[in-house]
C-alpha cells in the first residue's frame, strides 16, 4: 500500500510540472485530491487493512496529500507570475500603474447660479418654465408690443433665420406662451439661452437669461420692488447694494434697470443686472387678458451677469473656454 502512494505521488507530482496555465491546475488539483482521486481511494481502503498498518498508511496518506497540494499552489502561483510578466511586456497597458484617481464632478457656475435663482422664486410660488430657442416672429416680438419697424428691435441684436423665425432674443416668449394657456394668476419663470450678435467682455452672443411673470388682481410697483430686493439680498447677501434706475421697455411700463454694486480688482462700479416693470396693456391685449381686471410685472436677468458679481469674475468670456483650472474654483 505503502509503494501505491508512492506512485501517485510520482505521477501527480509529473503530471503538475507538466501544466501549462493556473486553470491546468485547478484541473490537477480536483483530479489528485478530489473525493474521486487515486489518493481518495487509497483512504477508502485503509479500514481493510491489518491494525498495524493502518496508522502507517493513514500518515503517509495525509503528508502525501499535503505535499501535493503544497506542490500544486507552488506551481500555480510560479505560471501566474509569467503570465503577468507576459502581459506586462505584450499589452500597452501597464496593470502595475495604480489606478487613475476618480475626482468628484461639481456644477457648472452657471449651473449653480440657476439652480440659487430657482430655489428661491420657488419659495415664492413660482412654477419653472421652458420654451423653444427658435421662436417665431410673433413670439419674440409682435405678441410683446414691439411690432416690425419698432425701434427697439434694433436694441435686440437679432439673428434673423428663413420664413420669419428668429434665435430667441430673450425668454419672454415663454411668457407669453404660458399666458395663451392659461387664465390668471399667473407666477412663472423661464430660464433658458439666449442670442444676440454682440460679444466683449460683458457680453456674449449664447448667454444665458431667467425671465419672470406675474399676473393677478391689484398688483402695484411696490410687489415689483420687494420681489426684486428679497430675491437679490436672499441670493447675494443682504450687504449688497442695489439701486433701481427708470428705463424704457416695450413690454413693461413703467419700466426700470437694477444695479448691482461690483467690485473687481479693487475698483468698486455699477452693473446692470435686471431688468423689470409692470406689463404693459397692450401684451395683455395680445393674450386676451383683460387689463381692466388683472396688473403684472416682468423682469428678466442675465445669469452670467450674476455669476460675476458672485463669484467676482471680470470676463464673461471665461465661463465658456472650459478651461477646468477655472471650473475647478467653484
Amino acid at each position: 500500500m505503502l509503494e501505491s502512494l508512492e506512485k501517485i505521488k510520482n505521477e501527480s507530482i509529473n503530471d503538475i510540472q507538466s501544466a501549462q496555465s493556473t486553470a491546468d491546475c485547478d484541473q490537477l488539483k480536483s483530479f489528485f485530491l478530489g473525493k474521486k482521486s487515486p489518493l481518495a481511494a487509497v483512504l477508502k481502503d485503509i479500514p481493510s487493512l491489518p491494525v498495524e498498518q493502518r496508522s502507517v498508511v493513514g500518515k503517509r496518506a495525509n503528508e502525501i496529500k499535503q505535499e501535493l497540494s503544497a506542490y500544486i499552489q507552488e506551481k500555480k502561483q510560479t505560471l501566474h507570475t509569467q503570465q503577468l510578466e507576459h502581459s506586462l511586456s505584450h499589452d500597452s497597458t501597464d496593470t502595475s500603474l495604480p489606478p487613475f484617481k476618480i475626482r468628484n464632478g461639481a456644477f457648472h457656475p452657471i449651473t449653480s447660479i440657476t439652480r440659487d435663482i430657482c430655489d428661491i422664486f420657488s419659495r415664492l410660488g413660482y412654477s419653472v418654465k421652458q420654451g423653444p430657442n427658435v421662436e417665431s416672429d410673433f413670439y419674440n416680438f409682435e405678441a410683446l408690443n414691439i411690432p416690425e419697424h419698432h425701434p427697439a428691435r434694433a436694441m435686440h441684436d437679432t439673428f434673423y433665420l428663413k420664413n420669419k423665425q428668429v434665435l430667441r432674443t430673450h425668454t419672454s416668449p415663454v411668457q407669453i406662451r404660458e399666458m395663451l394657456s392659461k387664465k390668471p394668476p399667473v407666477k412663472i419663470i423661464a430660464p433658458g439661452k439666449v442670442y444676440r450678435c454682440d460679444a466683449d467682455v460683458s457680453h456674449s452672443p449664447v448667454f444665458h437669461q431667467i425671465e419672470g411673470l406675474c399676473v393677478d388682481k391689484g398688483l402695484t410697483f411696490s410687489d415689483l420692488k420687494g420681489t426684486l430686493e428679497f430675491f437679490l439680498h436672499e441670493l447675494l447677501g443682504p450687504e449688497k447694494n442695489i439701486r433701481f434706475r427708470s428705463s424704457y421697455f416695450p413690454f413693461t411700463e413703467p419700466s426700470v434697470e437694477i444695479d448691482v454694486e461690483f467690485k473687481s480688482k479693487n475698483k468698486s462700479s455699477w452693473m446692470e443686472i435686471m431688468g423689470a416693470g409692470m406689463v404693459q396693456r397692450k401684451v395683455f391685449k395680445h393674450v386676451n387678458y383683460n387689463a381692466d381686471d388683472f396688473t403684472g410685472f416682468a423682469f428678466g436677468l442675465g445669469i452670467e451677469r450674476i455669476a460675476m458679481i458672485k463669484y467676482q469674475i471680470d470676463d464673461i468670456r471665461l465661463f465658456y473656454e472650459n478651461d477646468s483650472r477655472f471650473i475647478q474654483q467653484f
